[in-house]
């Protein structure tokens, strides 16, 4: 007697960071809203995935590295959680793939399950930098990704110029958060008063904390040196507290330490300059409306390999998103106090440059519209779309040749 088909969809998610983690939550909530009992989730998430049925394969914090040499030391560790994971996409034969972000890392699985079952659709939510550096991986990504959404506004025309797979900006996270990082009345006269709030923001990763928190802590040293009153708030997660008040603790200027989500956009509501690290960071900065002086230091090797690569004028996402470069960066031996000090105070008070920022990241609401979509809702609608049309080798794709490291 033949056993009747299990007639759930399975869609197969890969997110092996927090940020990739919350927008892998969103759509399958969204996902769940549309198909009810009918969809079956797994692969590999976060804590906030799991809340929606997510059963991971291992930890992300397995996966929590940045920077070259950090890769290169680890390697033996990532090939083995690569197989791992094309193994268990393989398995489950989804009828779809999502890979969420962490493309050195989600790629690396696409391209795999795509040599090896051609029919699984793949859809990569969030979109690498290749408008920033190695271009060339456009046309590669047409040979294993069938639909990429993107979280910038300006991605689907470079998609479109580099010859990659279809391209659909979906909005970013951070438009649906706009009430949480916009001050009320009372909020803005704290923003407007004296002392100062500043914001410092060294990074997520402590990789990238170490890299940041001395030459943060002497330019806001100097500034406090040089007679200049603020009052200093440091937002950070409760996994990073105790490396961050470890690493202050030389600081002639000790900031208040704000730990969480909702304690971080308290913060940003009130503030009225930011000493921050590139990144994301810096297009939530925009959106709650407050200038910043942006710095990023790397180590030597990966210095060495992103000068060469980088083909954009300006790292600050938010400058990308505005197509203006509006907000000052200090790259690596520009990141120094001398520099930083006298950028960050001519923020503090009115100037053409701060009013310069002002004025541009007024326009964001319009640049990064959606419509009345949420970003969670358009990506569930591609990602249902893709898996009606079936996968890579049933529309006659091409199969990529290469699918090593």
């Amino acid at each position: 007697m033949m056993q009747s088909r299990d007639p759930k969809r399975k869609i197969f998610l890969i997110a092996t960071e927090e940020s990739g983690d919350r927008l892998g939550s969103a759509l399958m909530k969204v996902l769940r809203q549309r198909l009810g009992d009918g969809v079956q989730f797994v692969g590999v998430g976060g804590r906030t995935m799991a809340r929606e049925g997510l059963e991971t394969l291992f930890p992300i914090e397995e996966l929590s590295i940045v920077g070259f040499a950090a890769v290169a030391q680890q390697l033996p560790k990532i090939l083995r959680l690569i197989r791992q994971t094309v193994d268990a996409v393989l398995e489950a034969a989804p009828d779809a793939l999502v890979i969420i972000d962490s493309p050195d890392f989600t790629h690396r699985v696409a391209r795999r399950v795509r040599a090896k079952n051609p029919g699984i659709p793949v859809v990569d939510y969030v979109s690498p930098q290749l408008w920033a550096w190695r271009p060339g991986r456009a046309r590669t990504m047409l040979g294993y990704v069938d639909h990429v959404l993107g979280l910038l506004p300006f991605e689907p025309e470079e998609y479109r110029k580099l010859g990659g797979p279809p391209c659909s900006y979906v909005g970013h996270p951070l438009i649906e958060q706009l009430p949480s990082l916009r001050p009320n009345a009372e909020e803005q006269r704290r923003r407007d008063a004296e002392p100062p709030v500043l914001l410092v923001l060294p990074g997520s990763r402590r990789s990238e904390i170490r890299h940041h928190l001395d030459v943060f802590g002497a330019t806001l040293g100097r500034l406090q040196a040089e007679g200049r009153a603020f009052e200093l708030k440091l937002p950070t997660m409760p996994h990073l507290e105790a490396t961050i008040r470890e690493g202050i603790a030389s600081w002639p200027v000790k900031p208040q330490i704000v730990v969480g989500e909702t304690e971080k956009r308290a913060a940003f509501r009130t503030a009225r300059a930011a000493l921050a690290k590139s990144g994301t960071v810096t297009l939530e900065l925009a959106l709650s409306g407050i200038p910043m002086v942006t710095a990023y230091r790397v180590g030597a090797i990966e210095a060495f390999i992103l000068r060469r690569a980088i083909r954009v004028s300006s790292v600050i996402l938010a400058n990308l998103v505005i197509g203006e470069d509006v907000i000052p960066e200090f790259l690596q031996e520009d990141c120094v106090p001398e520099k930083l000090a006298p950028a960050l105070s001519e923020l503090l008070t009115d100037t053409p440059l701060r009013k310069r920022q002002v004025d541009a990241f007024a326009r964001l609401d319009t640049i990064m519209s959606t419509g009345n979509k949420s970003p969670s809702v358009l990506a569930a609608d591609i990602v249902l779309a893709t898996m009606r049309k079936g996968g890579g080798a049933r529309r006659g794709r091409h199969r990529p040749e290469n699918t090593g490291w």
